[in-house]
């Protein structure tokens, strides 16, 4: 997860000075940072929205993946082991090598993540009498009763529309490393990850982002190194806008950046409070709302932080007090608080996926468990009619 930043669009060869530009001006740096928030925005609310009905796809692959508390506290340790390994292989290796695996890898996870997210939105533009045929992806392992299914997944003819589209951005940016498909790339990855995470409870999420607060602030102000990944990994695992736009336009090369991790992080947190809200029945979203408002007060106290210490900043060292301290104040307001960290989203949404049988309890009342069991039990598997992003 990398910090809120200025960077130049080119980093300058070990031991060599940096080429002097000029500084950007008041309209570009308001533009710039500007465009950062309202991309920042997007993924969360869009993919907060989508995380709600993801749960109901009976598509493997859609399934979402649920954080446990404990998942959260060795989070912050596996960022911090990867993003040292990262720095010390930049410091070993050429650069350019690396990027260029990075590249291809991400080359294929980006058409992947822009197909899902334009998947529903793609649906809407094909005819009635479009010839959608169905398609499987299986593979097993052994045979007979031992038989055990590895990869199975569903898909359709709209579905290769889609990752044909998606293929035309990938080879865009893995021979241009243009801005505008970074960017693609990074919202299609943000939206993926907000949509297909999800943290179980209240309390897993403040385990998770008080966790990741510390590992922002101690690695962008004790040490270069974050900063330093930041600038040599050329890679959509960060939202760019060039900040001499009006001059240059789509050849600028001055960016503003901000790491896709100060969007997911407290993104799948507001997702849950949105979750929330839908299960306290009152037809309102108060929590999702005074959350949204939250990380947009934090996200522009960052940036008025950097512009004027002319320092990088990480950014969720404003975001979690704002992302969890707003939600709180409310909760406390409304006597809600006991309501709020009593919540498990994994039995709210949850209860017809495989998934509750990797949690060691199971909260609920063993009527409700039966019930549950008995729904899982009447409702065969069945061939899926539609796409699958589809919500």
């Amino acid at each position: 997860m990398e910090e809120a930043a200025a960077h130049n669009g080119s980093a300058a060869g070990a031991g060599a000075p940096a080429p002097a530009r000029p500084p950007a001006t008041p309209e570009g740096m308001a533009l710039a940072y500007g465009s950062l928030v309202l991309m920042a925005l997007l993924p969360i609310f869009f993919g907060a929205l989508r995380s709600v009905s993801c749960a109901k796809s009976k598509n493997s692959s859609e399934m979402p993946e649920t954080i446990t508390s404990r998942d959260a506290a060795r989070f912050p340790i596996v960022a911090s082991c990867t993003l040292l390994g990262l720095y010390l292989f930049f410091k070993i290796f050429s650069q350019e090598y690396i990027n260029l695996l990075l590249s291809m890898y991400f080359f294929v996870l980006g058409i992947l993540a822009l197909s899902h997210t334009i998947s529903p939105m793609m649906n809407r533009f094909f005819p009635a009498n479009f010839p959608n045929k169905q398609y499987q992806l299986l593979f097993t392992q052994g045979s007979g009763e031992n038989k055990e299914e590895i990869v199975n997944y569903e898909f359709d003819t709209k579905d290769l529309v889609c990752l044909a589209l998606s293929s035309v951005v990938g080879v865009w940016y893995l021979l241009r490393k243009h801005w505008i498909a970074n960017n693609l790339f990074g919202l299609a990855f943000s939206l993926n990850g907000v949509e297909l995470l999800h943290l179980n409870n209240v309390s897993t999420g403040c385990i998770l982002l008080g966790g990741l607060f510390i590992y922002d602030v101690f690695w962008v102000f004790g040490t270069n190194v974050m900063v330093t990944v930041a600038k040599s990994f050329e890679a959509p695992i960060k939202l760019v806008f060039p900040q001499d736009l009006l001059e240059k336009g789509l050849d600028a090369d001055n960016f503003a950046m901000l790491g896709l991790g100060d969007i997911v992080i407290p993104g799948i947190f507001i997702a849950l409070l949105l979750r929330f809200d839908i299960s306290l029945k009152k037809n309102t979203h108060t929590y999702f709302y005074t959350s949204f408002v939250a990380y947009i007060f934090g996200l522009g106290l960052t940036i008025f932080i950097m512009h004027i210490f002319k320092h990088a900043q990480p950014a969720l060292l404003y975001l979690v007090p704002a992302c969890i301290g707003f939600p709180l104040l409310v909760a406390l307001a409304k006597g809600e608080v006991t309501e709020m960290f009593s919540y498990e989203s994994s039995a709210e949404i949850l209860p017809h996926t495989p998934r509750l049988t990797h949690f060691p309890t199971v909260s609920g009342s063993p009527a409700s468990l039966a019930d549950s069991m008995q729904q899982k039990l009447s409702c065969p598997r069945r061939r899926r009619q539609q796409s699958p992003s589809a919500m």
